[in-house]
């Protein structure tokens, strides 16, 4: 739509929260695919096939390097795409085809590559998302084999809006935030990889714009970006500038001590993956940890870790929260995390399949060390440790659990609700569960049957379904009789005005990514118990998501104050 003669608006998924200007600056396009063509007859097929195993060991320790710089969720990612380039299954095919038909390794690696991601397509769901780790993984490889510029992100003087078809791990985990200050993609949908790390670095971001928005925007144009709204403005007016500039300049900060303005304590959380990350939650404010992803210490290993070796990884996250809460979701294994000592990655959907809690109906040793290890890292530390499983879909599997937990010394033991059925069993549930906690993402892609990862599903993968609402106030509604606490930890407790729909809802504690916590604290604070509730009915009572949305966010003015 066109604001006025000169200024015009595009639009796309907001996944990011944030107002910023700036000039564009285009990703390069990636490798291309190189030409159908055979070695000549003297050349070495023994030798051909050797480039591409040290091309693919050049690949792997490049991002190994790069992952040990990064961060977080960051070198995770990096480190998960380094397994990537250095899995035998691409680099065997590729070698192959050298044997086989004689094809130039930089070929063969582009087929062989194709093939995997085809599989991976073909399995849906999560894996189907790891097809874009397979792309990169061969770009950068061929990149080797042809001594061409490795794909990535612009490196420019001065700070940038970053456009793109779509953001590899690799080049999300690296981006500075010094430099880039938003980005756009034409792909991706709002709980992408992207997406994630955009709110993980506190980035405005805009995905699945699709390319008849992307292809308007050129290099070195100004562009504002609403990463709340979802929009572009091409031309934005100077008074439009100078707002954007006065946002960037504003500086909020968590005290921790977070509530709503008459009082009522609402537990503001951080979402973790490792020491690294639970500190810097720590130096951010965060009252405790609502989730510690475990699952971080394990992708990268060939085979179960010792309990010594878990020991130390959640040693190293409890430590940073002496004396405060620190709720850890045993192993999420599965989907899109397969861990090739537990998890079945033929499975024909993943998703649905033998994942998190429903391992230990093959593998129980493993969650028995797992909680084996957590009980000795919390008596070595001052933490309190809440531990809870995922997947949990029946009150005998609640009950199965939280007994186990027990035995092992773990006093407060719980649940993930990311199943409709542990929602609507949340009564009976509750009869053997401490507490738990909503995974927002998992429980909108199960009510919706709606893959998660699918930009073009994109309106049904928000919490602010209605059904997803009503969903989780009947979690709520079933923990009240029992005096038991509901959490959040998916991505909609980083979203301001969603936060209040779920305290209003009867959440008492919301985790998210560390940068999220002034936010949604300087939102929470604005309204007293009683508003959240009356906005919580509003939102509930709202016949879709866009409008359940806007009826919020229409009641609450401190969002365009804050530019949120």
């Amino acid at each position: 739509m066109a604001t006025d003669d000169n200024t015009t608006s595009l639009n796309g998924i907001g996944v990011s929260p944030g107002l910023v200007a700036g000039p564009v600056a285009r990703m390069a396009p990636g490798i291309s695919e190189p030409a159908v063509a055979t070695l000549p007859a003297e050349a070495d097929v023994e030798t051909e096939c050797e480039r591409i195993a040290e091309a693919a060991q050049t690949v792997k320790k490049g991002l190994e390097l790069s992952a040990a710089e990064a961060k977080g969720e960051g070198r995770t990612l990096l480190e998960t795409t380094a397994q990537m380039a250095a899995d035998p299954t691409l680099t065997s095919s590729a070698q192959a085809m050298v044997k086989e038909r004689r094809l130039v390794p930089e070929r063969a690696v582009w087929e062989a590559a194709g093939s995997l991601a085809s599989m991976l397509e073909s399995l849906g769901g999560y894996m189907a998302e790891r097809t874009r780790d397979v792309q990169d993984v061969r770009d950068r490889i061929v990149a080797v084999l042809t001594d061409s510029p490795m794909p990535g992100i612009p490196r420019l003087p001065e700070p940038f809006i970053l456009v793109a078809e779509d953001l590899a791990p690799a080049d999300t985990a690296l981006l500075d935030p010094e430099k880039v200050i938003a980005f756009i993609t034409s792909e991706g949908g709002p709980t992408s990889h992207t997406a994630i790390l955009a709110r993980a670095l506190g980035l405005p971001a805009i995905v699945g714009a699709g390319t008849a928005v992307t292809d308007r925007l050129s290099d070195g144009h100004i562009v504002l970006v609403d990463g709340t709204k979802g929009t572009i403005t091409l031309n934005p007016s100077e008074d439009e500038l100078r707002r954007a500039r006065e946002l960037a300049n504003r500086v909020r900060v968590f005290n921790g001590d977070g509530a709503t303005k008459d009082g009522h304590e609402v537990q503001l959380l951080a979402n973790v993956g490792d020491a690294a990350g639970a500190r810097a939650a720590a130096e951010a404010g965060a009252m405790g940890v609502g989730l510690f992803r475990t699952e971080f210490c394990f992708l990268d290993q060939p085979e179960e870790p010792t309990v010594e070796a878990q020991v130390e990884a959640y040693r190293g996250v409890l430590e940073a929260f002496p004396g405060k809460k620190v709720v850890v979701r045993t192993l999420d294994a599965g989907a899109d995390k397969p861990l090739p000592f537990l998890t079945d990655a033929t499975e024909a959907n993943p998703a649905l399949g033998v994942r998190a809690y429903r391992t230990t109906r093959r593998d129980p040793e493993v969650l028995e060390h797992q909680l084996e290890a957590l009980a000795k890292a919390e008596a070595e530390t001052d933490a309190k440790v809440w531990v809870m499983a995922p997947m949990i879909s029946t009150t005998e599997e609640a009950r199965a659990f939280t007994d186990k937990a027990r035995t092992y010394g773990l006093k407060t033991a719980g649940m993930m609700i990311e199943v409709p059925s542990a929602a609507l069993m949340a009564d009976k549930m509750f009869e053997h569960a401490d507490f738990a906690s909503i995974g927002t993402n998992d429980l909108t892609q199960y009510v919706m049957a709606a893959d998660r990862l699918l930009s073009s599903l994109a309106d049904l993968s928000t919490a602010w379904q209605p059904a997803v609402l009503r969903l989780i106030k009947a979690a709520c509604d079933g923990a009240a009789p029992h005096g038991r606490p509901v959490g959040v930890c998916g991505e909609a407790a980083a979203d301001p005005a969603l936060a209040v729909v779920l305290v209003g809802l009867g959440v008492a504690s919301l985790s998210m990514t560390a940068r999220a916590l002034p936010d949604v604290d300087a939102v929470m604070k604005s309204v007293d118990l009683a508003d959240a509730k009356r906005l919580a009915e509003l939102a509930i009572a709202q016949p879709t998501a866009e409008a359940a949305r806007e009826a919020v966010r229409a009641e609450l003015p401190i969002l365009e104050e804050l530019g949120l």
